[in-house]
């Protein structure tokens, strides 16, 4: 386009003296020149209409192609969350990386897209640096040199940024909770209760106001740096410019030269500096990526054995705890230690204990959701260790204390238990009359088919009994060969707690079945009660042996029963 311009001015200028010698208008217009130079603009307006038509053909591809880029990382990076393990799920180094990950897709989805630009620009720059060598070769030389220190800066600012950003992970962490404390349904009740909402303002506006200081002061450095920087190329175009319009002057070039070498330094400025710019984007983008990569490249660290064993069905024998030992990372008192504790095939275990004295580690550990720190759990004889954890966890049926309520329709939060028969209405139907959730779902608009939670407009929020209810069907979904509640009637009235627990005994028949509950009065049904205490077997027996002797669980009981006297 800018030579055609060139070609248009030379042109005209030679039409205008040829024009001086035409006697009359209407000769002039029948001059050739005209033809020509209407000619010269209709290919100029060809190539400007192709150039529109092809930046917004890139800028749809770009588009498009950064939607999926960004889509597809998205679900590269829930499976990879998927493999690893609990425990690096708690670990706050781990909640960073995958913080920064998160940050990466979102917002560097497509630098593909602009590695593509450059390579664009560069051959466009390229282009016109031939040009314009043909005509005044150390001027593609000087530009060059003016804005490599351009460059350089923005390459040091790149990687100060990234620092800064890298090293603001945990805050902008906390900065991310404090707002959902804020501005959250689930925890909006108590924020109104305790009057937290000032406080929980004030906190993230200290983490933003750190991060917008620490931004700010980096911003100005990188402005009054590159302004300098730039200001060397904006004297190198115009000292061309001189150059350029001198030697028109002097008849050396013409005018067509001057406006296509003008044209064409000035856009090869524009395209240098850009390509310099965008390198030293890329190289951040590098930088950042790392980030996205590295927590894709993190390995789970429990062990998953090449040639597994294969899981027995039925159990035989059941679990045995021997000398298990396990401390959380970065803790100094175990959660459990030197525990030894055998849960034999198709028994009803309760246990029991003072909080933090380790049933829950107990329950992960079963479902290896950690490895213990020493000694080993079998399975019916083999280390828990040889088997695949993945099949393990589809033959436990585990419903925690802490159970997560699903913003989906009343079937899929049953289904969850087992996620590939999601489309079983019998079996859900099924799972929720054993838990007596069928009633609960019997009261609701839409059935199975209603969302539940706050979270969407069509959902409808259900009481916390009516909650564990839908969760322990989810364990009854599962048709599972070992059962664990975990404190599953906590919020139940007694009425409702008795049945669950009366239906649990029922359908636990058969199966080993863990039970987890600070309320003596449904422990006391179970084969075999265990009393933990500072994460070890401190008691072991029937409720009525544990009264009769005495001991810790005896003294525990009459302190409940006490209360209802």
């Amino acid at each position: 386009m800018l030579y055609v311009a060139k070609l248009v001015v030379d042109t005209v200028v030679a039409g205008q003296a040829d024009a001086a010698a035409q006697a009359s208008a209407s000769a002039w217009f029948a001059s050739p020149i005209l033809r020509q130079v209407a000619l010269l603009i209709g290919v100029e307006l060809a190539l400007a209409l192709a150039s529109d038509l092809l930046g917004r053909a890139t800028s749809l591809v770009d588009g498009v192609l950064a939607e999926m880029t960004g889509n597809a990382t998205t679900l590269r990076l829930m499976a990879h969350a998927a493999t690893l393990d609990l425990a690096q799920f708690e670990d706050p180094a781990v909640q960073d990386g995958l913080e920064r990950a998160r940050r990466q897709v979102a917002w560097r989805a497509n630098p593909m897209g602009q590695l593509l630009g450059q390579i664009q620009d560069g051959l466009t720059a390229l282009s016109l640096a031939v040009a314009v060598v043909a005509f005044l070769p150390w001027l593609v030389v000087l530009l060059v040199l003016a804005l490599i220190p351009a460059f350089l800066n923005e390459l040091h600012f790149n990687r100060q940024g990234y620092r800064l950003a890298y090293q603001r992970s945990p805050d902008r962490r906390e900065g991310d909770y404090m707002r959902q404390l804020g501005a959250g349904a689930e925890s909006a009740k108590e924020v109104k209760l305790f009057g937290l909402s000032g406080y929980l303002a004030e906190r993230f506006g200290t983490l933003a106001d750190r991060a917008l200081r620490e931004n700010t002061r980096l911003a100005r450095r990188r402005a009054v740096a590159g302004g300098l920087f730039a200001s060397l190329g904006t004297l190198a175009y115009y000292l061309a410019y001189l150059v350029i319009a001198l030697r028109t002057s002097t008849s050396t070039l013409t005018l067509g030269d001057l406006t296509f070498l003008t044209g064409a330094f000035l856009r090869l400025r524009g395209l240098v500096e850009g390509l310099l710019l965008g390198l030293s984007q890329l190289s951040s983008q590098a930088q950042y990526l790392d980030d996205l990569f590295g927590f894709l490249a993190l390995a789970p660290r429990l062990r998953v054995p090449e040639h597994p064993a294969p899981f027995p069905t039925p159990i035989r024998d059941g679990f045995v705890f021997d000398a298990v030992g396990y401390r959380y990372p970065g803790a100094q008192r175990w959660a459990v230690r030197n525990l030894s504790l055998t849960i034999q095939a198709g028994e009803v275990v309760a246990l029991v204990g003072e909080n933090g004295s380790g049933k829950t580690t107990i329950v992960k550990l079963m479902a290896r959701l950690y490895d213990p720190t020493e000694g080993r759990i079998l399975l019916d004889g083999r280390d828990l260790r040889d088997y695949d954890p993945e099949v393990l966890r589809t033959r436990i049926g585990v419903i925690f204390q802490d159970f997560v309520r699903f913003d989906l329709t009343a079937g899929e939060n049953i289904a969850v238990g087992r996620i590939a028969a999601r489309e079983d209405a019998a079996l859900i139907e099924s799972a929720a009359a054993r838990a007596l959730a069928d009633a609960v779902v019997g009261r609701l608009p839409a059935g199975y088919g209603q969302r539940l939670g706050r979270r969407f407009e069509d959902g409808v929020d259900l009481s916390g009994g009516e909650w564990q209810k839908l969760a322990i069907a989810r364990a009854y979904m599962r048709e599972a060969e070992v059962l664990v509640l975990d404190e599953p009637t906590a919020a139940l009235d007694a009425r409702a707690e008795a049945e669950v627990f009366a239906r649990f005994r029922a359908l636990a028949l058969g199966r080993t079945a863990l039970l987890i509950s600070h309320r003596f009065s449904s422990v006391r049904q179970a084969d075999r009660i265990v009393v933990l205490g500072d994460g070890r077997v401190r008691e072991a027996g029937t409720h009525e042996e544990l009264v009769e002797s005495g001991g810790r669980y005896a003294e525990l009981f009459e302190l409940q029963a006490a209360a209802y006297r």
